[in-house]
């Protein structure tokens, strides 16, 4: 005698609501899914359906916009007053604007470079976001983790062949942006 699908011990098998699965673990709802790949009635596929919903709504990690900005804005704006006071101090011992500048790149560059090495970086950037990888050092972490994390396959095929994986494409689009820009305002200049 065949059953029938969605019995189970000879009664039917109640389909859960939307809101019964929120409560299920992960390990309930991926056996759920799973039970019903071949769902073949429009209740089982609804229902797999369901479960995977509320599956993804549980493994999606959920962010707080305000927070996350709050947190940029703090990384960022601490880095730039690291930058300003590194700034500030090479000009007081007597270097122009423009050189300590250069002197305060410098020296934020080889901070990220430290604390990328340290694998101090990371955490700072998982924690402040864009605040902590759209200054210099963000660049400079960029192309030092997988100079860091390559070089166990040797100076060429890992360091070498790496080393701009990440930052190679920054380098490749900001030359490309900065040649077109200068072509339009060659042309612009002509015709005026």
């Amino acid at each position: 005698m065949e059953k029938k699908m969605g019995q189970k011990n000879g009664q039917e098998k109640r389909q859960k609501t939307k809101a019964e699965y929120k409560n299920i673990s992960r390990e309930e709802l991926m056996q759920e899914i799973s039970g019903q790949e071949n769902a073949r009635t429009e209740e089982e596929k609804e229902a797999r359906k369901n479960a995977y919903h509320a599956y993804v709504s549980q493994v999606t990690p959920s962010y707080s916009l305000t927070l996350n900005m709050l947190k940029a804005f703090l990384v960022g704006g601490i880095i730039c007053c690291i930058g300003q006071g590194i700034m500030n101090f090479a000009m007081s011992r007597g270097l122009d604007q423009m050189n300590a500048g250069k002197w305060t790149s410098v020296i934020l560059v080889l901070i990220s470079v430290i604390l990328t090495g340290l694998n101090i970086y990371p955490t700072i950037a998982k924690f402040g976001g864009a605040g902590a990888l759209v200054p210099i050092t963000g660049f400079a972490n960029g192309v030092a983790a997988p100079a860091i994390e390559f070089k166990k396959e040797g100076q060429i095929f890992g360091i070498g062949s790496q080393i701009f994986s990440i930052g190679g494409p920054v380098i490749l689009y900001g030359i490309f942006t900065s040649w077109l820009l200068g072509l339009v305002y060659w042309i612009w200049k002509l015709a005026s």
